[in-house]
């Protein structure tokens, strides 16, 4: 089992609990100990999580979570609901996508067709190579973080489309249906991706649902479907 593949498992493991312990993944995963301290201090590293005497715990809450940490929850969920959003693509359609790691599995269902994809996000310009997708990566600042470009410029470039279809993540979504964000960076880069677009799709797993954010950026109205 090759390091991403464990990063994975690691991840998703944390996800659902506080702590876990470096025993416990060496008996999963099939690696020594050594293997694991080795994972751990590199994922410290990259801030996605915080190691403790024998194990790791999370690291403390974020608005601006990893990309790769949060590609770790809800991983079923997520490539389902990719599937399902990815019916309302036909050909000929031009469409945005943005950076959530839930959007990103629309993209093995739309490689044979022949679109435009508009995006902000670097993993769905990866996964689109090779295809028969025609794909424009929105300038600006680029956020290494969550693998994404952001700020005045990307929503000014955004600006200059227009799209069928956007297909947009949410951090949370309230009772109501209004659409939350944990950062101005990525709500105005989804209220420049709404106001363009024709019709918008909200692709989130069920744990974003019945909550609220730190900053909401859209309502039920402008939204096609959820």
């Amino acid at each position: 089992m090759g390091f991403e593949r464990r990063k994975k498992e690691i991840l998703s493991l944390l996800a659902k609990k506080e702590f876990i312990n470096a025993s416990e993944l060496v008996e999963k995963l099939g690696v020594s100990d050594i293997t694991i301290r080795r994972d751990l201090a590199q994922l410290e590293t990259q801030g996605l999580l915080k190691r403790t005497h024998g194990g790791a715990t999370k690291v403390d809450e974020n608005p601006m979570v990893s990309f790769d940490l949060k590609s770790s929850q809800n991983d079923t969920e997520k490539r389902k609901i990719g599937e399902a959003a990815a019916k309302h693509i036909q050909d000929g359609d031009v469409i945005f996508i943005d950076c959530g790691s839930t959007t990103l599995h629309i993209c093995s269902h739309i490689k044979k067709l022949n679109i435009k994809v508009i995006t902000n996000s670097l993993p769905v310009v990866s996964a689109l190579q090779n295809s028969h997708v025609k794909v424009n990566l929105i300038g600006g600042e680029l956020d290494h973080k969550r693998q994404a470009v952001h700020g005045k410029m990307a929503v000014n470039h955004i600006k200059q489309y227009h799209a069928d279809k956007a297909f947009i993540g949410a951090d949370a979504i309230d009772q109501e249906g209004n659409l939350w964000a944990n950062s101005e960076t990525e709500a105005e880069i989804s209220q420049a991706m709404i106001a363009t677009s024709d019709k918008v799709y909200v692709c989130a797993d069920s744990s974003k649902r019945g909550k609220k954010g730190y900053l909401r950026f859209a309502e039920v109205i402008d939204v096609e479907h959820i």
